[in-house]
């Protein structure tokens, strides 16, 4: 298995002892004591649905200027563990002309506000699922960000969880509410490209080095110990801190977990099928030498065993730096303006002006369809052995006002990214980093979400690399 130097600070033997055992005794350890279970509040017609913000960096900020845009929302509250950014995004709401939130930097103390509707988490991976059961249990909503979950047991927990207290929670895969790419999927189930035996996922993304950081004092105005959460303690690295920190196990799930659960969900969307049979990825971190623990070049392959059928095929890629574009993907359209040049200090990225590589394509006997390009909200086909243009459409959506919609309307079979959905592709995502981490091909069985014959490598699906620490928890939902 490949190892980090923080994993012998945790043994497995620790983990039954601290983070699984304790979920499975039934000790949900919610920090305040919180337990009871809260109705709803009734809106009217004419009530808007107040929306909490958590976790405010810059996918929180994107939650705030689309919640805010919604004329039947009230952001009634912001929440971050580091008061600098708190307290510029309330700045931030005041001046797109809205009334200033309430604000907290401990979760826990904004879930025991009874007049919050819905929770939005933008936090990094490691709080999603349980900042998300915490919430359904104090009866909201919650739109959470991709991946759900930081492992894969945990994930299950989040959906039973939404079931349990009848809430409506939204996975953050936005590209489920871009109308052309619901069309794409209408072709894809029509017969447009024929029988369909591969979806391919890109993820060719520009990623700079993260250089060196050594540990350093703790920010002023930062609750580092609610920021580690669930993670066990470290020293604090600026490394670890911010965007950075989807590239350390503890935290992130690397760029497959990142940007690329946007186009895995996609593929399998595309398919129609759930989880895969056999899981098998390979890969590294090349070509730079710093404190990266995540791979940032991967290869993924998901076989799918269809009764009566022919099995199918979900490959997916990584890739960080120079490469070439696929089917169109990244390459600009007519007419449209190369992206401008920014410092890789301020982005992760590098100051040239290069567009990324990441869509899909899927294949069948009739040919081929593409979405994701430089415009995006786009899908293109291609048909017949000579490969000639077929259909092609742009045309976005708006995920958080589907969320709203169904808040309102109490039904979640109107989500675009019902949570069971987002459970599941995040499942490959971590399926296809047990593969890569523990170097060998996962058999696994889809009902009983357990990886055949691997004691370990089941154990690392529920976060056997690290625990949980108390009393931040996840609770096994039952």
């Amino acid at each position: 298995m490949a190892t980090h130097d923080e994993q012998s600070e945790i043994t497995r033997r620790d983990f039954l002892k601290t983070g699984a055992g304790v979920a499975a005794a039934g000790l949900t350890a919610l920090g305040s004591g919180r337990g009871e279970i809260l109705p709803p509040r009734v809106l009217g017609s004419n009530d808007r649905v107040r929306v909490a913000v958590i976790g405010l960096h810059d996918r929180g900020y994107d939650h705030i200027r689309a919640f805010g845009a919604l004329k039947n929302v009230e952001i009634a509250a912001l929440c971050d563990v580091y008061e600098p950014i708190l307290n510029e995004r309330l700045q931030n709401v005041v001046k797109m002309g809205l009334p200033k939130p309430a604000s907290y930097t401990d979760v826990r103390k904004l879930l025991d506000d009874r007049s919050i509707d819905a929770v939005s988490i933008a936090t990094p991976n490691h709080w999603h699922s349980l900042i998300g059961i915490w919430a359904c249990q104090a009866g909201k909503d919650v739109y959470v960000e991709k991946p759900c979950s930081h492992n894969l047991w945990e994930g299950r927990q989040l959906v039973r969880a939404a079931r349990k207290y009848n809430r409506i929670v939204q996975h953050g895969t936005q590209a489920r509410s871009v109308v052309a790419y619901r069309h794409a999927i209408e072709k894809i189930r029509q017969g447009l490209i024929g029988e369909v035996y591969l979806a391919r996922g890109l993820c060719f993304k520009w990623r700079n080095t993260i250089g060196h950081a050594p540990p350093s004092p703790v920010p002023p105005g930062l609750d580092y110990n609610l920021w580690q959460g669930p993670a066990p303690e470290h020293v604090f690295t600026q490394n670890r801190f911010l965007y950075n920190w989807h590239w350390f196990w503890w935290y992130g799930n690397g760029d497959l977990g990142n940007q690329g659960i946007h186009q895995v969900d996609m593929a399998r969307w595309g398919l129609g099928l759930g989880f895969p049979n056999k899981i098998s990825a390979i890969g590294g971190h090349f070509m730079f030498h710093d404190d990266q623990q995540t791979p940032n070049t991967l290869n993924c392959a998901f076989e799918y065993e269809i009764p009566g059928a022919k099995p199918k095929m979900l490959e997916f890629e990584v890739r960080h730096w120079i490469t070439n574009h696929e089917a169109g993907i990244g390459t600009p359209s007519m007419g449209t303006p190369l992206p401008k040049v920014l410092s890789a200090a301020a982005t992760n990225m590098p100051p040239v002006n290069a567009p990324s590589t990441v869509g899909d394509i899927f294949y069948g006997s009739k040919g081929y369809l593409a979405t994701g390009d430089e415009d995006a909200d786009t899908y293109r086909t291609w048909l017949g052995e000579a490969q000639q243009p077929g259909p092609t459409e742009h045309e976005g959506g708006n995920h958080f006002a589907n969320f709203i919609d169904c808040v309102r309307s109490r039904r979640a079979d109107g989500l675009h990214a019902p949570i069971e959905e987002g459970h599941l592709s995040a499942g490959l995502v971590h399926l296809a980093n047990a593969s890569y981490r523990l170097g060998r091909t996962l058999h696994f069985d889809p009902e009983s979400e357990q990886v055949i014959g691997d004691e370990e490598a089941n154990l690392l699906l529920r976060d056997g690399d690290r625990g949980y620490r108390p009393p931040f928890v996840v609770p096994e939902v039952v």
